[in-house]
């Protein structure tokens, strides 16, 4: 299998001066060099939140039908297979990406729920308790890297920390999204609807000039609760306010739902690869302040 190739603080260095076309050459370099998409269009949205809602189900769906243990194994191995692959890969394919995706999904979920079912401990001790991890990954990733960019996914390191950030958030956010529904005793539709709201928030705040950075966490958080409740809802049993359709059904259902829109942003992966549009570069603010001379420096030393 073929080894990633980062680019070197020489090429990082030199690419910016020596590219002609201005910041669409720029973003061109950045796209070619990053292990996770770029375009954060809705379409990457849309399968974030269908990704969260089939982790949700096949978690449950796997906890029920085979021994605890087995499953935990199954999605653990899962998840160290795709990001093996993911690791290994050359540059961002939405394929191998996705699959990790999901596969930190289906972990995620699973360790929220040890913690609660195994350990005993409540989801409003374990929501605060993952808040505060993934507040500690945050901070140390700012603190090597000097940054949280997406777009800046270019070595090694900064792959490690966003994956440990990524599998953070969904155990944070399945540990919300069952404190709602179940301890607050919301139901699994009424907290669909509460983070569905919840997400509005970023959004307007980012139109109101957040930085995009913040931004894209913190709705990034708000997907998993969103995606895992109205799962929750299809899958659950009538007698638990659910729509009895069955935890098995929804999670094929919801897999062919992902399938299909990865396809769409594969399509668009290499349309972008093939020309840097207009209007798909880092939108203004991704770049944190100071960013640039940091790099600079790093590249220098």
């Amino acid at each position: 299998m073929e080894q990633t190739q980062y680019p070197s603080p020489a090429d990082r260095r030199l690419a910016p001066r020596h590219a002609s076309g201005g910041p669409a050459r720029a973003a061109a370099v950045r796209f070619a060099s990053s292990k996770v998409p770029v375009w954060i269009t809705a379409w990457f949205w849309l399968t974030k939140v269908l990704t969260t809602g089939m982790g949700e189900t096949t978690s449950d769906f796997l906890g029920r039908v085979l021994n605890p243990v087995v499953a935990g194994a199954i999605g653990l191995l899962g998840l160290v297979g795709a990001l093996l692959l993911q690791f290994r890969a050359a540059r961002c394919s939405p394929w191998i990406y996705w699959s990790a995706v999901v596969m930190v999904s289906v972990f995620g979920t699973m360790a929220a729920d040890v913690v609660h079912v195994v350990a005993g401990v409540p989801y409003a001790v374990s929501t605060v308790v993952f808040a505060v991890l993934l507040a500690v990954v945050l901070v140390a990733w700012h603190r090597s890297e000097g940054t949280l960019s997406i777009h800046s996914i270019d070595t090694p390191r900064r792959e490690r920390f966003y994956w440990a950030t990524v599998l953070t958030t969904f155990a944070l956010g399945t540990a919300a999204g069952d404190l709602t529904a179940g301890t607050l005793s919301l139901g699994y539709f009424s907290s669909g609807v509460l983070f569905a709201a919840a997400i509005a928030v970023p959004a307007a705040a980012r139109l109101a000039g957040l930085n995009a950075v913040a931004a894209f966490w913190w709705a990034y958080v708000l997907t998993r609760p969103l995606g895992a409740s109205f799962a929750d809802w299809m899958g659950a049993a009538t007698s638990h306010g659910g729509l009895g359709w069955g935890t098995g059904p929804v999670s094929l259902g919801l897999a062919a739902l992902i399938a299909a829109a990865v396809g769409r942003l594969a399509l668009q992966d290499a349309a972008g690869r093939g020309a840097v549009r207009p209007g798909e570069t880092a939108p203004a603010g991704e770049a944190e302040p100071g960013e640039p001379a940091r790099r600079a420096a790093a590249s220098s030393s």
